[in-house]
């Protein structure tokens, strides 16, 4: 089976073109588990399938590192577009892909035939408990709400951008011991389908740092549906203005976000290849490695 390993922020995943290729519905969990195993697989942050679509263009299906499926990955979106449009299986610079978390639109911006960057129609955030989803009166919104984690008080504002995310504000989100309370707050009884969880620090009025924990597969170094959260929160919470082009710092790199006044979240940044590959499925699809490796 061929692979490419692609990034975006240094958010890494495996893709497998399903297009011209299949797969076992039943054996996709254990594969993602064992490809994302950095010590006896590839090593990723988890698994992308680039299937046909019945609704939209193409279809993206994500997988966490854990082999739990995901809705929504911002960054996947961006290198899903670019691995269409550079193996010519789209021409158009425009064009559609379909997730768990609903259709998205994107944009290539191209230089020298190859894509530079990739600017996807995110579309609206949901805002409200029964959207993320998350316990409590199901049709308010969790903005700044304070809620006990953990024998520790944690202020809330929840947004899902396709997949459910819990941001807070801090002064500095590289002082936060994200890899402890992380896996807390993702697996708190507040979520029911557990939650991403990001910091955010507010360091001018159009310009945003951010770290994630991102449910299912741990820390990684960015989030495009995430860095989406952020900014609407921080809208949210009156930390900046709504319809204007907001950096947000990843420890991968930047991506421009916007929420406009038609309520779209707009995400531009780049995708990157790392490698081709092929590897022996039926080693991949065994529950050997996980034994081997501790888990």
């Amino acid at each position: 089976m061929l692979f490419t390993k692609m990034h975006g922020l240094g958010n890494n995943y495996i893709f497998i073109n399903l297009l011209e290729n299949t797969l076992e519905e039943d054996s996709l969990p254990t594969l993602a588990r064992n490809l994302s195993d950095v010590r006896f697989g590839i090593g990723s942050d988890g698994m992308i399938l680039i299937c046909d679509s019945k609704v939209a263009d193409f279809r993206m299906r994500i997988f966490n590192a854990d082999g739990s499926e995901g809705k929504n990955c911002g960054n996947g979106l961006r290198c899903v577009a670019k691995y269409l449009y550079d193996h010519q299986f789209v021409d158009s610079e425009s064009f559609t892909i379909e997730t768990l978390g609903g259709i998205v639109e994107v944009h290539i911006s191209e230089k020298k035939k190859e894509v530079e960057y990739v600017t996807v129609d995110m579309g609206e955030p949901k805002l409200l408990k029964t959207m993320i989803p998350m316990i409590g009166e199901p049709m308010t919104m969790t903005i700044n709400e304070p809620f006990e984690i953990g024998g520790n008080q944690y202020r809330l504002t929840c947004v899902s951008m396709g997949n459910p995310h819990a941001i807070m504000f801090v002064d500095d989100v590289h002082k936060v011991p994200l890899d402890k309370i992380g896996p807390m707050i993702e697996h708190s009884d507040i979520f029911p389908e557990r939650v991403n969880v990001g910091v955010v620090a507010v360091k001018k009025p159009n310009e945003l740092d951010y770290r994630v924990w991102e449910r299912g597969s741990g820390i990684t170094m960015a989030c495009g549906t995430g860095a989406c959260a952020a900014v609407v929160a921080a809208t949210l919470n009156n930390k900046i203005e709504k319809d204007q082009s907001i950096t947000v710092h990843l420890p991968g790199g930047d991506l421009e976000i916007r929420w406009d006044e038609n309520n779209h979240v707009w995400m531009k940044g780049k995708a990157e290849y790392i490698c081709h590959g092929e590897f022996k499925l039926e080693d991949f699809t065994k529950e050997k490695l996980l034994k081997a490796s501790g888990e």
